[in-house]
């Protein structure tokens, strides 16, 4: 199943990238993001799941109102059919990595009983996580000791996605102006 919402990603980037319209090419941006919420819940991690659809639906609104306030809604300039084929040249070889990858990797949420130094995570966490962290509640020592740069990283993509929009938003108003 992974493998099919793979292609459809590959198809809505590829999409995206040689669009001509710019609302089609932010609408298969957004189709990439949402692919990537659906693949996230098959790997069981629906709180990232989460936070990429919200992501997802307030870059697109951003984006959408940017595209459309725009009195452009094509892009100029001819696109060259070797830079397709080679758009679509490394979209396959990194389809061909990914599957790769999936076919090598252990089935999530089993250890690899084989490996006697292999440490269940969870486990850990739970047995000398207070310990490691000196906090003195489990879900806190998990939420700021482990899992502490995780929430740094969705922050910053947060920040970045911000930042990025009112870029966007703040070119186009001064186009108006002029």
């Amino acid at each position: 199943m992974i493998e099919i919402i793979l292609l459809f990603k590959i198809t809505a980037a590829v999409i995206a990238l040689e669009s001509k319209n710019l609302l089609s090419a932010v609408i298969s941006l957004g189709g990439v993001g949402f692919g990537l919420a659906v693949i996230m819940v098959f790997l069981g991690a629906p709180d990232v799941a989460l936070v990429q659809i919200l992501i997802e639906v307030v870059l697109l609104i951003i984006l959408i109102k940017a595209t459309v306030s725009r009195d452009e809604t094509d892009v100029k300039g001819q696109g060259e059919y070797f830079n397709i084929i080679l758009c679509i040249a490394l979209l396959g070889l990194l389809y061909v990595a990914v599957l790769y990858v999936l076919a090598v990797m252990p089935r999530f949420g089993y250890a690899l009983p084989q490996d006697p130094s292999y440490e269940i995570p969870s486990l850990v966490y739970l047995t000398r996580g207070i310990e490691h962290t000196g906090s003195a509640n489990i879900v806190t020592a998990i939420l700021l000791g482990y899992r502490a740069f995780d929430s740094l990283g969705e922050a910053a993509v947060l920040f970045a996605a911000v930042a990025g929009a009112l870029t966007i938003l703040r070119k186009a108003k001064k186009d108006e102006e002029k």
